[in-house]
């Protein structure tokens, strides 16, 4: 069943109103919905709706309330993944299957060795990125739309680091801690910050940092592990900028969420 998200304010008390031009155009054109069709409705914070069509015109769609639950397909693991800006195509595919993994965020971020530069079209390319996360939720029925960010550069990233209960740092250098000894506190002694990796178990806003192609410098692997970054692997093999994320994401899901 089709799933629309709507804002807090447009549920009342026996029905919801949808009024975005492009899910009403998409009602009526593309998956040709009438009065009496069933619909999903998320309220995009807490509650997902089963409801019914009474009314659907040109401006606007209404719906009965059937069904009234929270979400069943949220994680409750918060990560945000701050991904270095890949070329071409690539980031439409991280941000796709990130949010079909259950990111709760991404930030794309200009890093040493990012070949992509803003040419003044960038807000263009967040405008397409975020209709790909939409969709992308829309499809696997998730109650929350994760946002993408504006860019943002590598110092004002590390600023951020502190608001996340630990921040997972996959860096093709790194030969000893594996992101299994860090998420279930194995080994946490032998961690760059192992505070934070003592406390895995109670960690539940996680930060994930991913290189472009080029991978990190060495001065931004020092200073991401200086603001608390834990470094680690994802295994014997390189990935690809547009597989590490997705892997990290998995791994995270796997251990906190199965």
């Amino acid at each position: 069943m089709r799933r629309f998200f709507v804002s807090p304010e447009d549920v009342g008390e026996e029905t919801i109103v949808i009024d975005d031009r492009e899910d009403i155009r998409h009602m009526k054109k593309v998956l040709r919905l009438s009065k009496g069709d069933e619909i999903d409705i998320s309220d995009s914070t807490e509650w997902e709706y089963r409801t019914k069509i009474i009314l659907l015109d040109d401006e606007k769609a209404e719906a009965r309330i059937l069904d009234k639950q929270r979400f069943t397909a949220e994680p409750k693991v918060r990560v945000t993944l701050f991904q270095g800006i890949p070329k071409q195509g690539k980031m439409e595919t991280i941000v796709q299957k990130s949010v079909e993994l259950g990111v709760a965020a991404i930030v794309p971020v200009f890093m040493a060795r990012t070949v992509v530069t803003d040419k003044g079209n960038f807000e263009k390319k967040i405008q397409r990125w975020q209709k790909v996360a939409d969709e992308a939720v829309k499809q696997c029925r998730r109650g929350v739309i994760p946002q993408v960010s504006r860019p943002m550069k590598l110092r004002e990233m590390i600023d951020k680091l502190e608001d996340f209960d630990m921040v997972l740092f996959p860096y093709e250098n790194e030969r000893g801690i594996t992101i299994k000894d860090v998420l279930r506190g194995d080994r946490a002694e032998e961690c760059g910050n192992c505070e934070a990796a003592k406390n895995s178990d109670a960690a539940e806003n996680i930060a994930v940092i991913i290189g472009p192609e080029g991978g990190f410098s060495d001065q931004e692997a020092k200073e991401i592990v200086a603001a608390g970054g834990i470094s680690l692997s994802l295994g014997k093999t390189v990935l690809r900028t547009e597989t590490a994320g997705m892997a990290a994401i998995a791994m995270i899901m796997y251990e906190k969420e199965l």
